[in-house]
């Protein structure tokens, strides 16, 4: 009786520690050689590809996976389409007349949406609010913007009210994503868009547009070209600003006005001028995919996933660098994975089969887990929960793990319990503005209905608190984020990574063996 009251006890208390030493050396080591400048920034299709996709295939390997990919490959192609602007591009505003100082590359972006020449002239430009089509809101309803620029607010209407208006209060809605008003802004038949540009509702700064804004677009290998909208553009805050003056509104009784549902788009004594030529090129890029077969249940899977990709190569730095390296975003949580798979593959093996997946193109929109999603390896309803690493940050050992877009699904209980196992508290993301729930590879999956999982080291780190923690992502926000300067930095640790990987792990290993599958909570809203 003492011998199976004991075996009982064993069993219900949660375990304390991993079986599997988590190393922030050897995943230090996957990121140095990942992040350095034989990898060339690792842009899909360009030069660094190649020696990318060779490098995790063989770390899949070497860690006891298998391959997943079509034919018994580690690849599973991803059909693309790249943008490349060709020669110079122009951007002008004029209001009553007069050019407002516009210039690419210091105070505003170009993207043209359609290849080849794009030639706009003096189209007149409306003010449309924050263009967000959602929650009963339509700024074009009944109002005629074919042809026309929308000029737009970054963010949704209830983003800084701390009041709910129907679009979740602070936490930004996938209406509000920049994309999605584009794709608004298309079918009011907009030719163009202009988002005026802050920091807080963008959740990055006006450098980090500026900075990338000739690396090179890519689409769905599928894509059929076409529609109105001709380009979209970030101008920063003080150009918007002088537009809204035009009409009498500051900005915030533009965002006053705008945040009403009976807002619509009003028209600017202003318009605007875009000319550049689109080069479409097809490509094809690769997911890099392994697997581990289940014990029990082989027929479901867990994924996990994290994306291989950066921003390849770019506009050089004042220091002359162009090559975006993503030691961050997202070496790190590539590293990650890796260290995800040889835990499982050096322990016994789950119910379920695992599927672990480096993606390509996130940066490009989410298309390498947008293409596994719609051509899956394992059919998603047999996918029972994807678990995505894409961290955002590089800190030292830390007391807590954030969670991004809390109140989805079921998996947030069971992480709280992978934490507590390992002595940390789960906090909700302090940013919920920035819409990272929508920003990152999990999305695709969420989107079709399989409960998905995103979280990040809490900024509450052992040396220093919060305070340091915070100081830290401030800079890399403000500095580096996109930029030359994600580069492995001689204090980084790896320690916090480690703790990712390791609550990574215990989730999936609960998830794995359980008998029920994840759900969500309540409405899923997308």
């Amino acid at each position: 009786m003492r011998t199976i009251l004991l075996t009982a006890l064993l069993l219900a208390a949660p375990a304390t520690a991993a079986p599997f030493a988590f190393s922030a050396a050897r995943i230090g080591d996957d990121v140095k050689s990942l992040a350095s400048d034989a990898f060339a920034g690792r842009g899909p299709g360009e030069v660094g590809e190649a020696q990318t996709i060779a490098f995790l295939a063989a770390r899949f390997q070497a860690a006891g996976l298998v391959p997943a990919g079509p034919n018994g490959s580690w690849l599973q192609p991803v059909p693309l389409i790249r943008l490349d602007r060709v020669g110079d591009a122009q951007l002008s505003i004029s209001m009553g007349g007069t050019a407002l100082p516009v210039a690419l590359g210091r105070n505003a972006t170009l993207a043209l949406r359609l290849p080849g020449e794009t030639a706009i002239t003096d189209a007149p430009i409306v003010f449309a609010g924050f263009g967000v089509v959602a929650a009963g809101h339509d700024p074009y309803q009944g109002i005629d913007v074919a042809g026309k620029i929308v000029l737009v607010l970054a963010g949704d209407p209830d983003g800084e009210t701390g009041a709910d208006l129907g679009f979740e209060g602070r936490r930004l809605v996938l209406a509000g994503r920049v994309g999605s008003k584009f794709a608004a802004a298309a079918r009011a038949g907009a030719a163009g868009v202009l988002v005026l540009h802050e920091d807080f509702a963008a959740s990055y700064p006006m450098a980090q547009l500026i900075g990338t804004e000739r690396v090179p677009q890519m689409v769905p290998g599928t894509t059929q070209f076409g529609g109105p909208l001709r380009f979209s553009s970030w101008i920063e805050g003080s150009l918007g600003a002088r537009l809204l003056a035009s009409i009498g509104l500051d900005l915030p009784s533009a965002k006053a006005a705008a945040r009403k549902p009976d807002f619509r788009a009003r028209p600017l004594p202003a318009t605007a001028s875009a000319a550049g030529w689109l080069m479409a090129t097809p490509i094809t890029s690769y997911n890099v995919v392994g697997m581990l077969q289940g014990s029990t249940r082989p027929d479901e899977a867990v994924l996990f996933g994290a994306h291989w990709d950066a921003n390849g190569q770019g506009v050089p730095d004042a220091a002359g660098d162009a090559i975006r390296n993503g030691a961050i975003d997202n070496a790190t949580g590539t590293a990650e994975l890796i260290e995800v798979a040889r835990a499982f593959a050096a322990g016994r093996r789950p119910a379920r089969t695992l599927v672990f997946a480096a993606w390509t193109a996130e940066e490009k929109g989410l298309l390498g887990a947008d293409q596994y999603a719609a051509h899956p390896l394992v059919p998603l309803p047999s996918t029972v929960a994807v678990i995505n690493l894409d961290p955002h940050v590089q800190l030292p050992r830390t007391r807590s793990l954030e969670l991004i877009g809390g109140g989805r699904t079921t998996l947030e209980g069971d992480l709280a319990a992978a934490a507590r196992a390992m002595g940390l508290v789960v906090v909700a993301e302090p940013n919920p503005e920035a819409g990272w729930y929508f920003r990152s590879d999990h999305f695709p999956f969420a989107a079709r209905g399989v409960p998905a999982l995103a979280f990040r080291a809490g900024r509450d780190i052992v040396a220093g608190g919060t305070a340091a923690g915070q100081a830290m992502i401030d800079d890399y926000n403000l500095r580096c984020y996109h930029q030359p300067c994600d580069q492995v930095g001689s204090g980084f640790t790896f320690e916090a990574a480690a703790q990712e990987a390791e609550a990574a792990w215990r989730v999936g290993q609960t998830v794995a063996n359980r008998s029920t599958r994840p759900s969500w909570i309540g409405e899923r809203k997308f």
